[in-house]
């Protein structure tokens, strides 16, 4: 039986769920379950959610932003937890690709981008995933679109958070590497695009993206995360660079 509980999201884009779900469904490593976790908001009021091949569906009448789905990973029983962005749809051996390298490193946090932090600030910063595709492991800071790890993880989350209109990738990764995991973005071999998180990165591009305002501002979306890595670094987070 599988141990994997996957966590979708909706927000604005509930046009990409069946496509998504048709991904996940055709992982060379199955599932247990795949459960959906839905914001309030008018672009998704008239889908019909009923019709997606899903275990467990939780509509939310409120906008709980990123932190909603991540409240939801506290209930699953399997070992491990997936959570995806809703304009992130992964190659066919994508869970492999993290199983494989869960069994090499251990315990960790796994994501589809990573970033590598170069100070007390969200930007400037260096990208590592589908984006920039990574031949091998790669360590980084924080990783986002969508994450892989052990759903015990959750016992620690919520102790660091900080906000909770933003920064839960950041959260995610502080309140790991506090007890000792680090994060990590699993190889995205430029010719075997099988292996990655994301096989649709444009879908993400769209004026619906929270880093380009449609929550309001990207200015302020931007200032929020530099506080809270000025916040989780003065708490004893400890960068990439800074670890040797």
């Amino acid at each position: 039986m599988s141990d994997i509980t996957v966590i979708l999201n909706c927000f604005r884009r509930p046009e990409y769920l069946e496509e998504q779900i048709e991904a996940i469904r055709s992982q060379s490593v199955k599932p247990a379950e795949i459960w959906l976790w839905i914001n309030h908001h008018p672009d998704n009021e008239s889908f019909d959610f009923e019709k997606l091949s899903v275990d467990k569906i939780v509509k939310s009448s409120h906008n709980f932003k990123f932190h909603g789905r991540f409240a939801l990973a506290n209930l699953v029983k399997t070992n491990y937890v997936v959570l995806f962005d809703d304009d992130t749809i992964p190659g066919s051996e994508w869970f492999k690709n993290c199983v494989n390298t869960m069994d090499e490193l251990g315990p960790c946090i796994l994501g589809g981008v990573g970033v590598r932090l170069e100070g007390p600030s969200y930007r400037p910063h260096t990208r590592i995933g589908w984006s920039h595709p990574n031949e091998s492991i790669e360590q980084v800071d924080l990783a986002g679109h969508c994450w892989f790890f052990p759903s015990n993880v959750m016992r620690v989350f919520w102790n660091a958070t900080l906000s909770l209109d933003n920064c839960e990738d950041m959260q995610l990764s502080y309140a790991a590497h506090m007890v000792g995991l680090k994060t990590y973005v699993p190889p995205h071999p430029k010719e075997k695009t099988d292996m990655w998180s994301s096989t649709k990165g444009h879908v993400g591009e769209d004026s619906k993206a929270s880093s380009k305002g449609a929550n309001g501002s990207d200015h302020s979306f931007y200032m929020e995360r530099d506080a809270c890595v000025n916040q989780y670094l003065n708490n004893g987070w400890k960068l990439v660079k800074d670890a040797n």
